[in-house]
């Protein structure tokens, strides 16, 4: 009986290999690895990252328990390349046309499919797709790998996952097949598939229970109810590893502490750092220095701060460049921070000894209409950041913590800096929650603070004014004002708008418009594809629905 399998298993082996190797219409890489011939056409699951040549059959998951100290990869161990496979389906293609298309996705959680998704085009490299027969990539790391395989993850447990997945045992499969886009869309067979067995732990009820608000917050504590069930739940999902990374959720109402939540380590003095979240504060800091008479206003060009022509690629067009458009992300510098390929890309900006110079030698891009083209430019914010700090007594440090923090209460904070040691107002100002609390309380506050006007209430309605739609592809639905976001949920069939700051990791600072409602969330779940979606969950699903009236 053994060698009849023998014989079998030869027989088949060789089919697959002379079926997968048949009218290719490039030449894939050999299969030496004894563990992918055993395991060809199957979604494999690893807990690390080890070298295929390295990987033993007893490195392959069989289950996997989901908590935060957990790693599962994922490897396709395929029979042939994905162009290959993709020839198959339309023969007359080139490989730069087959190239348009992947690798589709199916997730099932119980037998039931859950998520489908064509993979963009641009994940993967074209040599891996018609090259590699074997692929690798994360789906749950605490690394920080920048990976699709991340961000497919995100998107399933986003469609659905995040459902289908409670606590409890569940079975896990993931199917794949290949598609082209040319002459339309195909997919094709089956070409791997895999099962893991997938562990939800149960919370602790313990951990769900609501924070009490300890004295000496600062702020008046409210006596308002709320829907503490809600919150509960809320907890039970960060404290499961449901919603990932969150430092702190913070709520006031009418001016007064309601909700004061610390998870992952965090509490009421910890600093956060909460990225693009102090773009905003230079914002700030421009409409208390207009009020003050330092800069004249936002329609002042950079030709009056700047002599343009000593930087590279002049242009009469950078002379125009207001500091509306900055302030709007709207001027004409051949920027955009979600391009990684455009040439004002942020991470470009990073490494040079002199970002101002930077940003000012960049080219112009003709295509855009100064003020009516919202790009997110960072390096615009980081030389509005230097014509405030050129521009006012003392620099940016001192008159920020004179005209800002200071009024507001606020001693235990922390600046990044630029190469030239200026306050790094791309991002970075680190404070506790309960003070990012202020600083949003204050625009709700129409500027005033402790009955003294801090921040002009001119400024406020200004930076609250819809200048600019946001590119829908981008961003989705919403708009922006000066460095402030605005968008709109919807919870039991009612709109509540809100203005907010954002910061890469999902922090937030959002300012409700006709709710008397402030809320920080605090997040370090930097560069994840589920940062910001998590975030308008809990909004949508928890905080407001809880807190509403």
């Amino acid at each position: 009986m053994k060698h009849y399998l023998l014989i079998l298993s030869i027989i088949l082996t060789t089919a697959c290999k002379t079926f997968a190797q048949a009218g290719n219409i490039i030449e894939p890489e050999p299969i030496t690895s004894a563990l992918q011939k055993a395991n060809m056409g199957k979604v494999v699951f690893e807990a690390d990252t080890i070298p295929l040549e390295k990987l033993q059959q007893t490195d392959l998951l069989t289950g996997y328990e989901a908590n935060a100290a957990n790693n599962l990869y994922m490897r396709l161990l395929l029979a042939n390349s994905l162009t290959n496979y993709q020839y198959s389906l339309q023969p007359s293609a080139s490989v730069e046309q087959l190239n348009q298309g992947n690798f589709q996705f199916a997730f099932y959680v119980d037998g039931r499919q859950i998520y489908q998704e064509n993979l963009h085009k641009g994940a993967n490299l074209p040599i891996i797709k018609n090259t590699k027969t074997t692929i690798f990539v994360p789906f749950i790391s605490n690394r920080g790998e920048d990976s699709w395989g991340r961000f497919l993850w995100g998107r399933f447990m986003n469609h659905g996952g995040d459902e289908a997945l409670t606590a409890g045992k569940h079975q896990l499969k993931i199917e794949v097949r290949p598609y082209v886009t040319t002459p339309d869309l195909r997919v094709g067979e089956l070409i791997a598939q895999g099962e893991i067995k997938f562990t939800v732990p149960a919370i602790d009820p313990k951990d769900a229970q609501l924070q009490p608000i300890k004295p000496g917050s600062g702020w008046q504590v409210s006596k308002e109810s709320f829907d503490t069930k809600k919150i509960m739940e809320m907890n039970a999902l960060i404290a499961g590893n449901r919603f990932k990374q969150i430092t702190s959720v913070v709520v006031i109402k009418n001016g007064k502490l309601l909700i004061e939540e610390y998870f992952n380590g965090s509490a009421r003095d910890s600093l956060h750092n909460p990225r693009s979240v102090g773009k905003t504060f230079a914002s700030a800091m421009m409409g208390i220095a207009i009020h003050d008479g330092y800069i004249k206003s936002v329609n002042q060009t950079l030709k009056e701060f700047y002599d343009l022509k000593k930087f590279s690629n002049y242009s009469p067009q950078k002379d125009n460049v207001t500091l509306k458009s900055l302030l709007t992300m709207s001027s004409v510098f051949d920027a955009d921070d979600n391009k990684s390929d455009s040439p004002g890309n942020e991470e470009n900006m990073y490494p040079t000894d002199d970002w101002v110079k930077f940003t000012l030698g960049l080219k112009t891009d003709n295509s855009k209409a100064a003020g009516k083209q919202w790009n997110y430019f960072t390096a615009g914010v980081v030389v509005l950041g230097d014509i405030i700090n050129k521009s006012v007594p003392d620099g940016l440090d001192k008159y920020s913590a004179n005209k800002l923090f200071k009024p507001l209460g606020i001693s235990n904070y922390r600046w990044q800096y630029t190469p030239q040691n200026v306050p790094n107002t791309a991002g970075g100002l680190q404070m506790r929650s309960l003070d990012y609390a202020k600083f949003g309380q204050l625009y709700k506050n129409a500027g005033v603070w402790n009955g003294k006007q801090v921040l002009p209430q001119s400024w406020v309605k200004d930076s609250f004014t819809k200048h600019l739609s946001l590119p829908k592809d981008v961003v989705g639905e919403g708009y922006y004002g000066y460095l402030f976001w605005n968008k709109t949920y919807k919870v039991n069939n009612k709109a509540y708008e809100t203005y907010y700051c954002s910061g890469n990791g999902g922090n937030k600072i959002f300012i409700f418009t006709d709710q008397p409602l402030v809320v920080i969330i605090t997040a370090e779940a930097y560069n994840t594809p589920y940062a910001h979606s998590q975030v308008d969950k809990m909004m949508r699903d928890y905080i407001l629905p809880a807190v509403l009236q």
